[in-house]
């Protein structure tokens, strides 16, 4: 909601647990829950922008304006969610295709038929090789200005700047391939190198039922 022009795909798992009927009426039920979601938050960020107008002093808010301002220009387009029994590789490369299908539409995403310079692809290249080397510990993390000296060992990326290499990290966190948290103090000068590693974390750490199975430990 905060990302200007974002596009979301809602998809629904464990469509093996329920009826065919139940799908469709679970469907239904959560689009109309995001829909209702979406109107509620509009009405709500007019409602702030209305008070703070309309207060006695007006230009003590101006930061706090432009904030809500901005969040409001923020378009969000929602499309129908795609429901999947994860136990079936028939539905999942139905998923895939469908992801496929969305990013490669030039309305939804007009920057898709951007040409890269040869630069970025070079770069992908190499920490792609550099992630799947014998030396890459599993957690895939590494120091930014590590990976820079990494990747200036190369011929052809001698001249990488540490300010180039940033604007490549952002295209590479943006496609899914590295994690970096540049906004966080404290994560950015750390590059993930194998996002699947974080995934496994995070699965480890957040997932159904954990109240109840840290309750049941003794």
């Amino acid at each position: 909601m905060r990302v200007p022009n974002s596009v979301v795909l809602p998809v629904g798992t464990h469509v093996d647990c329920c009826q065919e009927q139940e799908v469709a009426e679970k469907t239904h039920d959560i689009m109309a829950r995001i829909t209702a979601m979406l109107a509620e938050r509009k009405s709500n960020l007019a409602h702030f922008i209305d008070n703070l107008e309309g207060s006695e002093e007006p230009k003590f808010y101006v930061d706090q304006w432009e904030r809500l301002k901005e969040m409001e220009s923020c378009t969000l387009t929602i499309l129908n969610l795609v429901a999947v029994n994860c136990t079936d590789h028939h539905d999942i490369r139905k998923l895939e295709a469908t992801i496929l299908k969305h990013v490669k539409n030039e309305e939804l995403f007009p920057e898709v038929v951007r040409v890269l310079p040869p630069v970025y692809r070079q770069v992908e290249a190499a920490i792609v090789d550099i992630a799947e080397s014998e030396e890459m510990a599993a957690h895939g993390m590494m120091d930014l200005q590590y990976l820079l000296s990494k990747l200036s060992q190369r011929e052809h990326l001698a001249s990488l700047s540490r300010e180039l290499l940033q604007d490549i990290m952002r295209y590479l966190h943006r496609i899914g391939l590295v994690v970096w948290y540049e906004e966080i103090k404290h994560l950015e000068n750390t590059v993930f190198l194998q996002p699947t590693f974080l995934i496994t974390m995070f699965k480890l750490l957040v997932r159904h039922h954990l109240v109840q199975q840290l309750e049941s430990i003794s």
